[in-house]
């Protein structure tokens, strides 16, 4: 199973006269970030909350916000008539200072920041425990939908990762005929500027066994195709926070990948060298969305 970073969850519930609305919304990053709002009422709960989501998302940049709406008037509230003095004396200034009409004052300074305030800042803990019930709900939205997405990342990545192993077979093909078309070059290079008859036969088979092991890359591609399989094993893991590993794992399937094109020699292989680098890039940016 594989999971994306990207997700957004939601949850409403209602009691009596209190409405509790959580949304977070995830995007990719290398490690967990989290931008929360919420009512002044949980800040004591800060703490509780961001542990929540960090143990469930484990990973991701997340915007996290949490509303308690009161519907009628269950809580009671205070005025801070002191900040409200303080407010009415600024915007009359300024009004005075501009020629601005100063009606409906009251409705605009109630509206402002901290001049209306719950008489008490402290949540009951039954209060909390339903608050909390909504923010895993909301956790479990969003986890559904990176599942959703996850699916569909791994069929991605599995069809590049197939890709670049039907091209390494290409390259197998190719491979004895590249050492042909090597002996051939050599021997003709050797009868035109030495002779044929000044030739001595076992010298140019120690030469060319010593030059054909430096352009030897069978080894490059069966750590390659190995790597390969290491990484569908990985995605057949049960454990879904595996998208570093499958970065790491990208990493040496890209310096096999290039090695073989830089001992190659041979044009042939070096277009599926190319098409292999090009299934790897796409991987590579796929992974970078995996939890």
């Amino acid at each position: 199973m594989l999971k994306s970073m990207t997700g957004f969850g939601r949850a409403e519930v209602t009691r009596g006269e209190t409405t509790v609305v959580a949304e977070i919304k995830s995007l990719n990053g290398k490690q967990f970030e989290v931008n929360l709002k919420m009512s002044p009422l949980l800040k004591p709960y800060e703490f509780d909350i961001r542990n929540i989501l960090q143990q469930e998302l484990q990973r991701g940049t997340l915007d996290a916000t949490i509303n308690i709406k009161q519907n009628g008037a269950t809580r009671p509230v205070v005025i801070n008539t002191e900040l409200a003095r303080y407010y009415h004396s600024a915007i009359s200034s300024m009004a005075t200072e501009l020629s601005l009409p100063q009606e409906d004052m009251l409705n605009v300074l109630m509206k402002l920041p901290e001049v209306v305030t719950p008489a008490s800042e402290q949540m009951e803990e039954s209060e909390w425990m339903e608050v909390e019930k909504v923010i895993r709900t909301a956790v479990s939205d969003m986890d559904a939908h990176r599942i959703d997405e996850g699916a569909m990342l791994e069929k991605d990545l599995l069809l590049r990762i197939d890709n670049i192993l039907l091209y390494t077979e290409k390259v197998k093909e190719l491979d004895p005929l590249r050492k042909d078309k090597a002996r051939t070059r050599l021997e003709g290079l050797l009868a035109e500027y030495v002779g044929k008859e000044n030739v001595d036969a076992n010298r140019m088979e120690q030469e060319l066994i010593f030059y054909l092991e430096k352009l030897d890359i069978s080894e490059e591609l069966i750590r390659l195709q190995n790597h390969c399989r290491y990484f569908k094993d990985i995605l057949a893991e049960a454990e879904p926070a595996k998208g570093k590993k499958l970065g790491f794992v990208l990493q040496e399937i890209g310096r096999e990948i290039n090695t073989t094109g830089s001992k190659a020699n041979d044009a042939g292989i070096q277009q599926w060298v190319v098409m292999m680098k090009d299934e790897l890039e796409k991987a590579k940016e796929q992974v970078l969305n995996v939890l």
